[in-house]
């Protein structure tokens, strides 16, 4: 069972990064996509927008390493609970995201989404680190 487990974690790790690794660089392709939802009390959303793509680049390089997996596991997590503070602050500003509103519904189902992946990076911090034979 803990074999099966962990192959599950190690292919759960190398498809969350990766996908970190490609939305970080969509931060630096098209920064003006993320810039509204920024709470405007950080002021300079440009910068946020990169800081948190540099951020997701190598959270999600380090999830991809076996050995640097389980920290970045736990780091994932906690950057997914303070980067949930852009999705509230769109939900309750009502501020359209490429020129959508969402529904109260839609923002609930973004709010379940930041939940299943802040489980799935703790899932992934929690296993053995991989050893390659």
């Amino acid at each position: 069972m803990a074999f099966t487990l962990e192959r599950v974690r190690h292919g759960a790790a190398l498809t969350f990064g990766g996908a970190f690794v490609l939305i970080g660089i969509q931060h630096f392709i098209g920064p003006s996509f993320f810039d509204p939802i920024v709470p405007h009390v950080l002021g300079f959303p440009r910068f946020w927008v990169y800081a948190s793509g540099v951020v997701e680049i190598a959270l999600g390089c380090a999830m991809i390493v076996p050995v640097t997996r389980k920290r970045a596991g736990w780091a994932m997590a906690g950057f997914l609970v303070v980067l949930y503070w852009a999705n509230f602050n769109m939900w309750i500003n009502d501020i359209p995201l490429n020129g959508t509103r969402f529904s109260n519904t839609a923002h609930a189902a973004r709010g379940m989404a930041q939940l299943a992946m802040i489980g799935l990076a703790v899932m992934i911090a929690r296993g053995e680190p991989r050893v390659e034979k």
